[in-house]
């Protein structure tokens, strides 16, 4: 590691390790920190879908990560409070999988790894803060693991995609932690649970209403399962009770469920995180330093899904980067450039996503668009296309669509 380098990139998860791939490979001096040894766990849903798959091709790595430890997901399962079923293929013919399910041990490192082929990588450093001189970021400082010195990494630009507790934006004064805007998520790994399909399963259940719970299947017939929230709406509602017991009451309780883990077997410990999500804006540029990722507060506010965008949000700070360099300007106008650009171009998405979040709270609309679609063909494709298209949600957020849905 030296001791300055264009940009220090901190976080090696999926925003972190592409950014610093995309600017490695386009010639930057790129510093990727990370305060884990890989491969190292990352509590999550898992699932990859195909915005990340699309990013994936980009990078040149998609064959990797198919032929490392995966699932491939064509589709979505989801359930009423009622009990109904729907059903929703996603796989199109020639293109391969809609999506991938790779524990975040397996997927994390297939791009930390690709990463170290461009770019200088120190694992186990913990990064204290940011280093600035005024207002602008010229680099960071931290100590790494073993020793007791601090150190100091000079840089053009930082880049924080070091999570939802990123020091960085922590650091820079930027870090809030907004009830109505989080959510609160669990998650275990099962062995044993039958029924499992190609298909991610989301089930709006009494007993997780407003959130929803969920069963990922993962490479050789296990499951990544797990029930999330708002937390505004967690708190309001079920003071008091963990979501691990609100977890195995569905398990134990459902009869959607008992059978289906009658054998089935809890293989690692459960595990709970906050995820900040897209619904409200935040500042996530300034002098010297972008956010990205989980860092900008950039999951999607319906899905809990947070690997697309962090790789989205990756590829377009990688872009506004490349033309900092260029115009040898790293002040805060020109990286407003990625900031606007995240916000024109996944700003809609996250706002449409929002206003599925809160429709989701009322059991009668999600009895009766998903009763109505289980039998109806024609609006099951619309169900279908308005979830796996970002272009076309707006169809479920508007007014228009559930009065269609009860005609």
């Amino acid at each position: 590691m030296k001791d300055s380098y264009d940009v220090v990139v901190v976080g090696g998860g999926p925003g972190g390790s592409t950014c610093a791939t995309l600017l490695a490979q386009a010639g930057r001096d790129v510093l990727l920190v990370d305060k884990a040894r890989f491969p190292r766990d990352k509590t999550c849903g898992d699932g990859i879908s195909g915005k990340s798959k699309a990013i994936l091709k980009e990078i040149g790595i998609i064959g990797e990560l198919e032929e490392a430890p995966h699932s491939q997901m064509n589709g979505v399962i989801f359930s009423s409070p009622n009990g109904k079923i729907l059903e929703i293929e996603s796989q199109k013919p020639g293109e391969g999988p809609a999506g991938y399910v790779s524990r975040r041990e397996v997927f994390d490192n297939v791009l930390f790894q690709h990463a170290k082929k461009f770019c200088d990588v120190v694992e186990e450093f913990s990064v204290a803060g940011v280093v600035k001189e005024g207002e602008r970021a010229i680099g960071i400082e931290g100590v790494q693991k073993g020793s007791k010195d601090k150190v100091t990494v000079r840089a053009k630009v930082v880049v924080g995609a070091d999570g939802a507790l990123s020091p960085v934006s922590k650091s820079l004064g930027l870090l809030e932690a907004d009830p109505k805007h989080t959510l609160v998520a669990i998650r275990a790994y099962y062995e044993g649970v039958s029924g499992m399909k190609d298909k991610i399963e989301l089930h709006f259940v009494d007993e997780a209403i407003p959130g929803y719970f969920w069963i990922f299947p993962i490479e050789d017939g296990k499951a990544n399962v797990g029930i999330g929230m708002v937390i505004h709406d967690y708190q309001k509602k079920y003071r008091g009770k963990s979501l691990e017991s609100l977890m195995f009451e569905v398990i134990k309780n459902n009869p959607m469920f008992s059978e289906r883990f009658k054998d089935a077997k809890m293989i690692s410990p459960v595990k709970g995180w906050n995820l900040p999500v897209g619904s409200k804006y935040r500042k996530i540029h300034g002098d010297g330093f972008v956010l990205i990722g989980d860092a900008a507060g950039l999951i999607d506010p319906f899905s809990g899904e947070g690997i697309g965008n962090a790789m989205a949000s990756a590829r377009m700070a990688a872009t506004t980067i490349q033309n900092a360099f260029t115009n040898n300007n790293f002040t805060a106008s020109a990286l407003k450039e990625y900031e606007d650009r995240v916000y024109r171009e996944l700003g809609s998405e996250m706002k449409l996503s929002y206003k599925l979040q809160k429709l989701g709270r009322y059991k009668f609309l999600l009895n009766m668009v998903i009763g109505k679609a289980s039998k109806k063909k024609a609006l099951r494709d619309l169900v279908g296309t308005s979830l796996l298209n970002p272009e076309a949600k707006e169809t479920l957020a508007s007014p228009l669509f559930y009065l269609k849905a009860l005609i």
